[in-house]
């Protein structure tokens, strides 16, 4: 079995239950290559760290923005609980090292197939963290794991959606719709990435890499509007 010891004290937690901890990490694909195995997958720890993540980050939001409307706060929420930056998150944390996936299910999952498990792994250790070790200490976890995101993302605007925000902008300014282009694509169908250039007119302005179409134009979007110092 994964010694978790390592991840542990990265994280600076120690859980009472380590199978728990384990549980956490595991695949429905893993339990159905390993059906004597005494564990259960992950699903009903994601279903609770889903509902403890957005708890902790309301809370968080609610206090620490006390002027602003209900709609923005949403949008700040979704911001920072959607699956590719969870996915990010959990990445930076190690957590990919520890995913238990049936052999197929690791031969395969790559690209955004990862990102949801990586995303959904990271709401499971936040339930299994939550039953081990209760609220304040799940707080202080998602705290240091998230809020230096959250603040960027406000600092810098990042909660708009970046295509309607150049849309507005460029009709304002230069009085053209962006259009987008796919640049280029590559990868096998599991592990595509994307290259999109978002253009003015015939003039390209700048380009964005994704694993989905709808990614690499967000990001073509938002790099054209730090490029056009339209970030306000």
């Amino acid at each position: 079995m994964i010694d978790f010891s390592g991840l542990e004290k990265s994280l600076q937690v120690s859980f009472k239950d380590k199978s728990l901890l384990m549980q956490a990490f595991i695949h429905r694909s893993y339990i159905n290559e390993n059906p004597g195995l005494n564990l259960s997958h992950n699903e009903r720890l994601e279903f609770l760290g889903d509902a403890v993540l957005e708890l902790v980050v309301t809370d968080h939001l609610y206090k620490t923005y006390p002027t602003e409307a209900e709609g923005e706060l949403t949008a700040y929420r979704a911001a920072i609980v959607n699956a590719i930056l969870l996915s990010d998150v959990a990445q930076e944390l190690g957590m990919n090292e520890y995913l238990l996936l049936s052999k197929g299910e690791k031969k395969d999952a790559e690209g955004k197939a990862r990102q949801y498990i990586l995303a959904n792994t990271f709401e499971s250790f936040v339930g299994a963290l939550y039953l081990d070790s209760g609220y304040d200490v799940v707080q202080k976890f998602i705290s240091t794991a998230l809020f230096g995101r959250l603040t960027e993302i406000v600092s810098k605007k990042l909660w708009r959606d970046a295509k309607s925000l150049i849309q507005e902008k460029a009709q304002e300014h230069v009085h053209l719709t962006p259009a987008y282009k796919v640049m280029s694509e590559t990868g096998p169908d599991h592990d595509k990435h994307f290259t999109v250039g978002i253009y003015f007119g015939d003039d390209l302005i700048t380009q964005g890499k994704g694993k989905s179409k709808q990614e690499a134009e967000q990001k073509a979007a938002s790099h054209a509007l730090e490029m056009k110092k339209w970030v306000d």
